[in-house]
């Protein structure tokens, strides 16, 4: 039976441990998305410990661009950066992913300086701007800007690439019955619906061959109407037959944390489904705070690994003191 300090492989990549520290946004890039001094600080003083870190968000065009410090992956400019990030944390010998993301109809045109784009035009919600609907012209633009800023990640020397799909953003929009009211091929039924994200991962593919890649699933909307659970396990099997590698399983249209869900581990029943329909490792995040309850997951066999995200923000050296605890 496995433990949370096994280590475990994520395609030719091979983990220590089966500790994440998740994507969580520091607003510590500068306004052109570039790493920053604090921002190598912040992931450095976290990494020791680690079977995995996966950096924050980073956008792949500057229309996708979600907030004012977020950081960016969007040009050639940006890989010098990324790589002193990546050499700095690959030195404590932690793995390094980054994730790659386009906000579409979240990101607002004072920020990213154009107007938002989405699979239709209908707003996230009253505060949102009405996004301009793509075409299959944007939609190919997008397909291209993901490829090359996995591209780029390989270049700057992380470790692997995570899709983003979860959180309301652009690929999960497309997911959506709820925002994806599209009548080509690109929306409607389940196999239009996750035609652009299975693009984005075969064209990834293309580009950097068999690297390892991670997607980050929005499992389940939570919401009438939307994406289910049952639509999601069908995706997540086509995930892997285009190549992905692991599966980041989350939910809900409206960000990492929903006010709904109480308790440790929210998340975790939505990777344990994932998990029956697919052989990758499959990732459990939602409010994880202990070593204890972590290493209950893995044994349990509800997730390969798990992410720990606010106890991380709070205290650098939670995986240190996982390590040692759990060796007792």
């Amino acid at each position: 039976m496995p433990r949370l300090l096994d280590p475990i492989t994520i395609g030719s990549l091979s983990l220590k441990n089966r500790i994440v520290m998740p994507p969580m946004a520091t607003e510590l890039a500068t306004t052109e998305g570039e790493v920053t001094s604090d921002l190598v600080k912040h992931y450095k003083r976290r990494a020791k410990g680690l079977g995995l870190l996966i950096v924050e968000h980073s956008y792949v065009a500057r229309g996708g661009k979600l907030s004012p410090h977020q950081l960016g992956i969007y040009g050639d400019k940006l890989i010098a950066g990324l790589a002193r990030l990546a050499d700095q944390i690959r030195a404590v010998d932690t793995p390094i992913a980054v994730q790659i993301n386009h906000a579409g109809r979240m990101a607002k045109s004072d920020v990213c300086g154009v107007q938002p784009v989405g699979p239709s035009a209908i707003p996230h919600s009253k505060e949102f701007e009405i996004p301009r609907e793509l075409g299959k012209d944007g939609i190919e633009e997008l397909v291209e800007a993901f490829s090359s800023a996995a591209q780029r990640a390989v270049e700057a020397g992380f470790n692997a690439v995570e899709v983003h799909g979860a959180h309301g953003f652009l690929l999960n929009q497309f997911m959506s019955p709820l925002s994806n009211k599209k009548t080509d091929e690109y929306g409607g039924k389940l196999e239009n619906r996750m035609r652009f994200p299975i693009k984005i991962i075969e064209r990834i593919k293309e580009k950097i061959g068999n690297f390892p890649l991670l997607y980050r699933l929005g499992a389940d909307d939570m919401q009438p109407g939307g994406l289910t659970l049952d639509e999601s396990k069908v995706f997540a099997q086509e995930l892997v037959k285009a190549g992905v590698h692991a599966i980041d399983v989350s939910g809900g249209m409206i960000g990492s944390r929903p006010v709904e869900l109480k308790g440790i581990g929210y998340f975790v029943p939505l990777a344990e489904a994932i998990k029956e329909v697919v052989h990758v490792p499959v990732i459990g995040v939602g409010r994880i705070r202990t070593p204890e309850f972590a290493d209950e997951v893995i044994r349990k066999n509800r997730a390969d690994l798990v992410t720990v995200g606010r106890a991380m923000l709070a205290d650098p050296k939670w995986a240190l003191k996982a390590n040692k605890s759990l060796q007792k």
